[in-house]
């Protein structure tokens, strides 16, 4: 990873935080291209991505880690294969607030094959304060079961020190002399 400016896709359902997770460790004000919320999803939040989110972190030598929100819908998806080009590695989200956040994990795991099999991909847990169940272990003896190692952690979008710990995860993974 000699080079200078790096690229990291976020992730996941809609309203699992992705927005929220790059403006809480971007290092500039998120670039987002929200809209009102028309469909099902305005029952859950008034506005949704629907092309992208920005951020940016400046990383230790003056490389730079480009963070990049994709929109949970999956009418977006074209926006998806757009984003994934050049990506080092996926950090998915997953709402556990959701119905069926463990039927989400494996559609976004398929979903994002691609990128994943190329590089790598660490799994925040996000509102597990709204809805304690399937539990980090549920999803981990998922994720076994389904002959994935992948790390697996609780997070709260919210916050700067969460999500940092999931880009460090993701990082160590793919080069552990990138360290912010």
């Amino acid at each position: 990873m000699a080079d200078a400016e790096h690229k990291i896709m976020f992730a996941g359902p809609v309203g699992a935080g992705k927005t929220t997770a790059i403006g809480a460790i971007s290092d500039i004000p998120v670039v987002a291209t929200e809209a009102r919320a028309t469909d099902a999803v305005a029952m859950r939040k008034d506005r949704t991505t629907v092309a992208m989110d920005y951020g940016l972190i400046m990383l230790d030598g003056g490389r730079k880690l480009h963070l990049y929100g994709t929109p949970g819908q999956e009418r977006f998806r074209f926006m998806w294969d757009i984003l994934a080009t050049g990506s080092l590695g996926l950090v998915l989200l997953m709402d556990n607030a959701r119905p069926d956040p463990l039927a989400d994990l494996r559609f976004y795991l398929d979903a994002f094959k691609g990128v994943i099999t190329g590089t790598a991909v660490v799994v925040g847990v996000t509102r597990t304060d709204m809805q304690p169940r399937p539990s980090i272990a549920a999803y981990q003896a998922w994720a076994l079961a389904h002959g994935l190692r992948i790390p697996i952690l609780t997070v709260d979008a919210r916050s700067r020190e969460d999500i940092a710990t999931l880009l460090k995860v993701l990082l160590a993974m793919l080069d552990p002399s990138l360290r912010r």
